[in-house]
Order: C-alpha cells, then sequence, then structure tokens
C-alpha cells in the first residue's frame, strides 16, 4: 500500500516540461525547471507558466492544490532551467532554509559562455551591489562579497561549456561575474554580448539562457537526525550540442 507521501509525489500538477527528479521519506523533494517557467506565480493568470499549475500563496511560500501542498524552498530566475527545492512540511521546509541561510548548500550550475577561458579552474572573487526596483533586478558593482568556483568542461569553437559553483547567493551572481571576465554567458539579454547571442541563436537554432542549476546537495537535520540529500538535472541537450 502506497503512504501518503507517495501519493503526494505521483499526483503532483506538474508545470509544463517539469519533471520530478528525486525525493525522500522526510518530504524533501527535487524538481527540474525547463528555461522560460517561473519558479512560481508572480500575478493573475501565471499559473499555466509556472512550476506548479496550483495556487500559490506568496505569503508562505506555499503552493496548495486539492491533493496536497508543497513548501517552495529556492528560485530560479525563469530563463535559468535546472534543479529546484521543495518540502512537504512547514517545519522540514524551514530546516533546509536554514542550510541555505547558513551557506551548507553546494550548487553547481552549467554555463555556456563566449570568450576565451584563459585558467582551466580558478576562484573568482568580486564586491557586488544589487538593485531591486519595481519587480526589477539589476547586479553592478558594489561592496558585497561574491565568490564562485569556476572550472572548465568543454571547450568549443564558438562557445565554452563551464562549471559554476558559487559559494555565496548574491542575485544574478554568476551571470555578472561571467561578464565582469569577458565571458558573457550565452542567451544573457541583460549583462550579456546581444550580438553575439543574436547570431548564436541564429545558427544554432535555439534561443535560451545558457544556465542550468545541474547540482545541488546538502545534510540537514530534522526530528533529531542527520540526513543526505542531492539531486542532479539531466544538462539540456543544447548545451553539449554547441560548446
Amino acid at each position: 500500500m502506497s503512504r501518503p507521501a507517495d501519493a503526494l509525489w505521483t499526483g503532483l500538477p506538474l508545470g509544463r516540461g517539469v519533471t520530478l527528479l528525486a525525493h525522500d521519506p522526510n518530504g524533501v523533494g527535487a524538481l527540474c525547471k525547463p528555461a522560460g517557467v517561473l519558479s512560481h506565480p508572480n500575478a493573475a493568470g501565471d499559473e499555466p507558466r509556472s512550476l506548479l499549475t496550483a495556487p500559490y500563496r506568496m505569503d508562505e511560500e506555499i503552493y496548495e492544490w486539492p491533493g496536497g501542498r508543497l513548501w517552495l524552498i529556492n528560485r530560479l530566475d525563469s530563463a535559468t532551467s535546472g534543479v529546484i527545492l521543495v518540502a512537504a512540511d512547514a517545519s522540514l521546509a524551514a530546516a533546509i532554509r536554514a542550510q541555505f541561510k547558513d551557506r551548507r548548500v553546494r550548487k553547481v550550475y552549467r554555463a555556456l559562455v563566449f570568450g576565451k577561458v584563459v585558467k582551466q579552474s580558478e576562484i573568482w572573487r568580486d564586491r557586488l551591489a544589487v538593485d531591486k526596483k519595481g519587480g526589477r533586478i539589476r547586479t553592478g558593482g558594489g561592496f558585497i562579497p561574491a565568490e564562485s568556483a569556476m572550472a572548465v568542461v568543454r571547450a568549443g569553437p564558438v562557445a565554452t561549456q563551464i562549471s559554476l559553483e558559487p559559494h555565496t547567493g548574491r542575485s544574478h551572481q554568476l551571470r555578472v561575474q561571467c561578464a565582469r571576465r569577458g565571458l558573457p554567458i550565452v542567451g544573457d539579454q541583460t549583462y550579456g554580448d546581444f550580438r553575439r547571442t543574436r547570431e548564436f541563436a541564429k545558427a544554432a537554432g535555439t534561443k535560451r539562457l545558457f544556465l542550468h542549476s545541474f547540482e545541488t546537495g546538502f545534510d540537514y537535520t530534522f526530528k533529531g537526525r542527520t540526513h543526505h540529500f542531492e539531486a542532479t538535472a539531466p544538462l539540456p541537450p543544447e548545451f553539449d550540442a554547441n560548446s
């Protein structure tokens, strides 16, 4: 007989192209969000293009539908694809959010960038400022420390695939750090190389931001015990096809 938790995961009202990657017995889950899908509805009418096609309560960061409820743990920009975390219990969600706050969650991204990457691996350190006005986010130079580990995965004739592991969690951090080093992410309409992006999209026949949340892993304590959770979102085929 299926447990109630099993029924929750098999009956998720998944959004367009969203897939379930993993879940554990406590109720931690990982979904794979395609590029162009919202982490949650921002306004009336957004449900059909969101992570779950269900009502969302912004105050509690929770999706609710007749068959269940899920708390949203983290977010990705709509243009970014990959791992996004959810929890089936409010106290569990709080425990995992605490791991994010304490920077104890390992996150690895993959990106395609224009330009020549000189070093095969490097720690990037910058100081940034984040400006949030009218629902828009812009990140530039400032005084807030930002750090990421970069490693080359594969170099192609037009773009290079790199791995990025942020050690801090600033808005648009990876996009800005890449752009600052003359390595704009392919498809970045805010910080990128717009001319090369247009040429790339025409030649490759695909138009998206080439930034993907590839792996997420962490330990968390729940009901007096420590547990480990990790999930990997398969790399979209257009990444390998263009690097």
